[in-house]
């Protein structure tokens, strides 16, 4: 992402550079008027007071700034790196409202403002996209250890998501991050739907040697949750970590089924899962799925596939929820906490 925006932010910082230098000459320009303004009457001074009128800063003004080291940022100067940062952000995979209120947020923030002019061009918008990628994919962040640790056990985590963009392993992955930091967790197969899904979790849990809870195919998924609550608490288990079926967002029976493990278990926590390669197709499952059951969070997984992060920004945009962790391969210690930061910094760092 943001190829094709470092030549106009290149382009950008020259237009703004030679900007400054014309300024400056102006500011001369001024200085050697000075005495001769001094000799003529007052009333030219007065007249003059409001020659710059309504549509921007008189040369009065920005020769002051330019005598301070600074200079005015216009609208017009941020027309080209805008456009370009917002088709960017579309062909990342970034939604296109997501896309658009970035841009509107970089203009609202730098039209009018004031930059050194020791400051190129391309220094001041790419800070100000920064911050502004910032703003948007930290939304909601908190410390997951943290409040897995201090709440009151056992902790219920549910995880929801399609077929087939790594739910359960996702699982398995947590199941082993936890256990890294001394808590104990079980795994209770809600996805009652789909043949072969025990023996896959079975797997996973011999692997970990962690216990599992399942039923029969077809069962309940919310009484198979619920079955693993009772044990943790019976056997002091830390953490449930409760799968369920790989369903679409556009089917009404099993979304329903959701807001019914939602109701019967109250999860203290639920997880949407998906790929970080998915792009907007993502985002929309994101959508409809934190209003069947709202989300907490998500985890992306294929995040060492993804150089875009079109998803990661869409998803914590559209829920107002934060992107928690990165599946970052298929070993069970592949799992990455996320960091907003270094997103961003990966996002706009100059390709060698």
């Amino acid at each position: 992402m943001f190829d094709g925006l470092k030549e106009k932010l290149g382009r950008f910082k020259d237009d703004v550079e030679a900007e400054a230098e014309t300024e400056t000459e102006a500011e001369t320009a001024m200085d050697a008027d000075t005495d001769t303004a001094a000799t003529e009457p007052a009333e030219s001074d007065a007249a003059g007071a409001d020659e710059s009128g309504d549509d921007g800063p008189g040369l009065a003004k920005k020769a002051a700034l330019a005598a301070t080291g600074r200079t005015i940022i216009t609208e017009e100067e941020l027309e080209a790196p805008l456009e370009a940062l917002e088709l960017e952000l579309l062909s990342g995979d970034v939604e296109m409202g997501v896309a658009r209120e970035i841009t509107e947020r970089i203009r609202e923030r730098l039209v009018g403002d004031t930059r050194k002019q020791v400051e190129s061009g391309e220094q001041v918008i790419e800070r100000a996209i920064g911050d502004a990628l910032r703003e948007v994919i930290s939304v909601g962040q908190f410390d997951f250890e943290d409040r897995i640790t201090a709440a009151d056990k056992p902790v219920v985590i549910v995880f929801t998501g399609v077929n087939g963009v790594g739910k359960t392993t996702s699982i398995a992955k947590l199941s082993r991050w936890l256990e890294e930091r001394g808590l104990s967790s079980v795994i209770a197969n809600g996805d009652t739907y789909r043949a072969g899904a025990n023996e896959q979790i079975e797997e996973h849990a011999e692997a970990l040697g962690t216990k599992i809870i399942t039923h029969q195919q077809g069962g309940d998924p919310a009484a198979v949750i619920y079955d693993a609550v009772e044990y943790a608490e019976a056997n002091g288990i830390d953490v449930v970590l409760g799968d369920t079926a790989g369903r679409l967002h556009t089917s009404n029976d099993l979304m329903a089924q959701l807001e019914k493990i939602d109701r019967v278990v109250d999860p203290d926590m639920t997880l949407f899962v998906d790929e970080a390669v998915a792009g907007q197709d993502a985002t929309n499952r994101a959508r409809e799925f934190n209003d069947a059951a709202e989300i907490d969070g998500a985890i992306l997984t294929k995040a060492d596939a993804d150089s875009q992060g079109g998803a990661a920004i869409s998803i914590a945009h559209v829920t107002g929820k934060p992107i928690l962790f990165l599946g970052t391969g298929q070993g069970y210690d592949d799992l990455d906490r996320f960091d907003p930061d270094e997103i961003v910094d990966r996002l706009l760092r100059d390709e060698e």
